[in-house]
């Protein structure tokens, strides 16, 4: 391939005109006194060959330029008339030959058709001004002593500066060489190993609870950190001090434990994933955005309800649409939601186990380009679905026995190359998986602790390593978290960070700084000055800011002897008289409401109890048992008597109009004897025809 050169156009054409004219200087001097000194020429031909650019193109213009010194006199005769850079030796202006007949020789044609084809040979593979007399392009060390060996032949008058070329080809393979003793150091800063930022430490305390969940915006100027504890913590590296102190913590699930936390690709939104079926949008100042819509509990197809039934388990944000965002949760399910419908999921997912029944999603994420939805459940399977279809009946890739039968999966995690998948387990051990032939994984790291359902694991920015966590076990005290070689799986090095399991792990790439959630409720932020930028180094330079004591002056008092009395104000009083007279004030000495005498005032009951319940339970229990509440009968003839000796209410009122009652008397004993043979009403009578 032929390699273009940049330079400058107009650079060269003021160094060729400019040594045009120096040249036609010359020709004029000489020509003046009649002859031309052969040591002159070849001084000024060697002065020329220094200065100029466009005639040093190898070694072989001394020997043109000799022969060219008899046309000197012919080239003078119009310089007037020319301007410009010379003509190449041989060649003459047309309107010069053809007045004066002066063509060149065939010989002469030949011999410059001749060397400029040797000329072209050499310097077919450039593109461009050639170069210096000396030097040859890069990786041509053939050409190196070809081109030498030229330049000393034809200009032998050269040999000063051709000595000091081959010196500077020397001292460029000189270069060379201390380059190769360099190499060892150079491949110590290749180690994966030396770019693990952990000289520094922050401690970052959130709480006493396990630490479930950290998320870090794309610029790296915010950190949110979520706990068993149910509250969420905002970290703002450029606004804290060495005291390193959240400027915000809220609860935004109630009292729901939080387990996942991801901000959106791009920063201004947070995903908050909790233990109640309602996954929250918040923005970079924890006020609410979304809430997603619960679901019904009582529909068996989970299709027909518009959100989740049961507690969730992990979520994620699409990494090409902002508005789009991924749940997982104990009901069997994924569900795609978009931020700006909140009545209802977009799109559902079932995940099936190997004989077709349900079985529990405990991870989720996307491809890095978008392209795949990744599930692992706590079957062991691993399970893949293709976006681009909007079709997710059926899988696109699976694999059934991916971990253990009875082990949920923690964590999955794309490289940043996107073509290997990273799968943390609770069956203690960590999988390499390539989407090309993912039956088989490519590694298996086993002996990993994981005793956290969302214990995590990821690449490092140079995906040449992975990060996890270890769990500890009731007696152990030595939290750590392992790097393995992306290559063999194997655990090259560990890093004691905490007393206490390690469950959450980020590594920024553009911060290279890492943050580990621990199980003692702290988050440990580690950095190097030398590898990484910004972050927590924005922070720890501030000096922590000293407490500000509240300065408190007296009211002055403005005295106006000829104010008038309600405006006058008197003269300050000692501060025992001024308190008493507050105290006396019901408004500036707030004080509580007096009892209540009598009856009582304001809705509030007096005697019997402060409000009316009260008052109406004492009513009830001091009340006296009435004799008659089970005999209303006798309740009402108790007042038979009184109303008949004191008659005031009814007998006055109808003294004078009521006529006089005229009831049926009593029957005597001789009356019942006749009574006897009476059959009763002529109506009740049997009809004897």
């Amino acid at each position: 391939m032929k390699k273009a050169r940049s330079f400058d156009f107009m650079a060269m054409f003021q160094e060729a005109r400019k040594t045009a004219l120096e040249r036609t200087k010359i020709e004029d001097n000489n020509d003046k006194d009649g002859k031309s000194k052969p040591g002159q020429n070849i001084k000024t031909q060697d002065r020329l060959k220094k200065n100029s650019f466009s005639e040093s193109q190898s070694g072989s213009q001394a020997a043109n330029l000799v022969a060219d010194s008899a046309g000197n006199a012919e080239l003078a005769e119009n310089s007037d008339e020319d301007i410009g850079p010379p003509l190449p030796p041989g060649f003459k202006p047309i309107s010069t030959a053809t007045s004066k007949g002066n063509s060149p020789s065939a010989q002469q044609l030949k011999s410059s058709a001749s060397k400029s084809n040797s000329s072209d040979s050499e310097d077919d593979s450039d593109i461009g001004p050639p170069l210096p007399p000396g030097f040859v392009p890069l990786g041509d060390s053939g050409s190196q002593n070809t081109g030498g060996q030229k330049s000393s032949e034809r200009a032998p008058e050269d040999n000063s500066s051709g000595n000091v070329k081959l010196t500077h080809l020397a001292d460029e393979d000189q270069d060379d060489m201390d380059g190769e003793d360099e190499d060892p150091a150079e491949d110590e800063d290749e180690n994966p190993l030396n770019k693990i930022p952990s000289s520094h430490e922050i401690v970052l305390e959130h709480g006493h609870k396990t630490i479930s969940a950290l998320a870090l915006d794309p610029s790296g100027a915010r950190l949110v950190t979520g706990s068993f504890d149910f509250d969420v913590k905002l970290w703002d590296f450029a606004g804290m001090d060495a005291s390193v102190k959240s400027f915000r913590s809220l609860r935004p699930c109630e009292c729901h434990q939080i387990k996942g936390l991801e901000y959106s690709i791009t920063g201004d939104t947070l995903l908050v994933i909790s233990g109640n079926a309602q996954a929250k949008i918040i923005d970079r100042d924890g006020f609410e955005v979304m809430e997603c819509v619960k679901g019904d509990q009582y529909l068996v197809d989970q299709a027909s309800t518009k959100g989740h039934t049961a507690s969730l388990n992990s979520g994620c944000w699409n990494p090409k649409l902002r508005e789009e965002f991924l749940t997982c949760s104990n009901d069997c399910t994924l569900r795609l939601w978009d931020i700006n419908k909140q009545q209802k999921h977009k799109n559902i997912i079932k995940t099936k186990t190997v004989g077709g029944r349900k079985t529990v999603p405990t991870a989720c994420t996307y491809s890095n380009d978008g392209r795949y939805i990744v599930a692992g459940c706590n079957d062991g399977s691993i399970q893949l679905w293709d976006h681009s279809k909007h079709s997710f009946v059926n899988v696109a890739m699976q694999n059934k026995h991916a971990h253990g039968s009875q082990s949920d999966i923690t964590c999955l995690r794309f490289s940043y190359d996107g073509t290997t998948l990273a799968s943390r387990s609770g069956d203690q051990t960590l999988k390499l998986w390539d989407l090309r032939k993912f039956q088989q994984p490519l590694g298996t790291a086993s002996g990993l602790k994981n005793y956290f359902p969302m214990t995590d694991c990821l690449f490092s920015p140079d995906d040449r390593l992975l990060v996890t966590g270890i769990s500890l076990d009731k007696n152990e005290t030595e939290g750590k978290i392992v790097f393995l070689d992306r290559q063999s799986l194997k655990v090259v090095k560990e890093m004691h960070v905490s007393n206490s399991s390690t469950v959450r792990i980020l590594w920024h790439p553009r911060l290279n700084q890492m943050v580990v959630g621990c199980g003692d409720g702290s988050a440990k932020l580690y950095y190097d000055p030398q590898k990484s930028h910004r972050g927590a180094m924005l922070c720890v330079i501030k000096k922590e800011r000293k407490v500000k004591q509240a300065e408190i002056m007296a009211a002055q008092n403005i005295i106006t002897p000829y104010a008038l009395p309600m405006f006058r104000q008197g003269r300050p009083t000692s501060t025992r008289k001024q308190e008493e007279k507050v105290r006396k004030d019901p408004v500036k000495s707030h004080r509580p409401d007096l009892p209540v005498i009598g009856p009582g005032t304001g809705g509030r009951v007096g005697a019997k109890g402060a409000t009316l319940s009260q008052y109406v339970a004492q009513q009830i229990a001091s009340r006296k048992a009435d004799p008659y509440e089970k005999d209303p009968r006798g309740a009402i003839l108790r007042h038979a008597k009184e109303a008949a000796e004191n008659p005031y209410w009814v007998d006055p009122a109808y003294k004078k109009t009521q006529p006089t009652p005229m009831f049926q008397l009593p029957d005597t004993d001789d009356d019942e004897k006749k009574d006897d043979d009476d059959q009763g009403p002529l109506w009740k009578k049997k009809k004897t025809t």
